[in-house]
Order: structure tokens, then sequence, then C-alpha cells
């Protein structure tokens, strides 16, 4: 017997007001699924199958980190001028 069909078989043993939980609960699973289809490409590559969570290496990890600290100000972002100022920054 099929999944679908168990989960049927099981429906039809529900009281009336539980079923109305259940097409709830579907609801949500398709916008879940939905959602899943529109994201982006990169994430849905390191998206773990089975549990659905993201799962990236250590260096992608440390990037995000790092992006995430520029932006709530716990590392500096310095900004140039001009490009002779970034390669005078950079022969440093």
């Amino acid at each position: 017997m099929s999944n679908a069909e168990l989960l049927i078989e099981e429906i039809k043993t529900l009281p009336e007001d539980y079923t109305v939980e259940v097409l709830d609960f579907i609801g949500y699973l398709k916008e879940k699924a939905a959602k899943r289809q529109k994201e982006c490409p990169i994430c849905a590559k390191h998206r773990d199958p089975k549990t659905g969570e993201l799962r990236f290496n250590a260096e992608t990890i440390a990037g995000m980190q790092e992006v995430e600290n520029m932006i709530t100000g716990k590392t500096p972002v310095q900004w140039h001028h001009s490009i002779e100022d970034l390669n005078k920054m950079l022969e440093l």
C-alpha cells in the first residue's frame, strides 16, 4: 500500500473536525513546497533533501558571517573614494 493510500485510510478514520485541520496542514505543505521551488538556485543546491536544512561549506559560512558582521557594524567597512585609494590600500 502506498503512502497516499495509507494517508487516505487514516483520514477516513478521523472525526470531521480534525479533517479540517488536515486540510489546513496540506495547504501549509503546498505553500512550503512552492516557496522551495522559488528559492535561489544556490540555496537549493545546498539544501539537505531529507531535512530541508541549508548546509554550506565552511568557507561559505565564514563569508556569510563576515557580511553579516559588516551589516551589523561588528566589522568596520572601509569605503574608497577612488580606484587609486583602493590600490594604495591593497599595496600595504
